[in-house]
């Protein structure tokens, strides 16, 4: 899992909310969190979207393993892989866009080029 960062969380509780957001960026496109945050669901959403690049049975296997919807699972294959296949990387974009009102926290929105 790429990352160190432990955003105050048990690593099974991190764990479940990186699949999730990552889950739901790939699902909609774009979705506003934490800078951290961000960053940490950028390494695996683009990890992702390079599995769905390749064509072969483990990679379809690797994805449909840590994306939570099956529907999402089947977009990164069939849409997002393809889509990106000339790109050698960068598939997402960080935006920040100040900070949050209630704790200060620098707010950011990712999305994917």
């Amino acid at each position: 899992m790429p990352g160190t960062r432990k955003l105050g969380r048990t690593s099974d509780h991190r764990r479940a909310m990186l699949r999730a957001m990552t889950t739901y960026l790939l699902e909609n496109g774009r979705i506003e969190t934490t800078v951290t945050r961000a960053k940490e669901v950028r390494a695996m959403a683009e990890k992702m979207v390079t599995l769905g690049k390749r064509d072969d049975l483990h990679a379809k296997r690797q994805v449909f393993s840590y994306i939570t919807k099956e529907d999402v699972a089947k977009k990164v294959i069939d849409e997002i892989g393809p889509k990106y296949a000339d790109r050698d990387g960068g598939y997402t974009r960080i935006i920040k866009t100040g900070v949050r009102r209630g704790d200060a926290a620098e707010m950011a929105i990712i999305e994917l080029v």
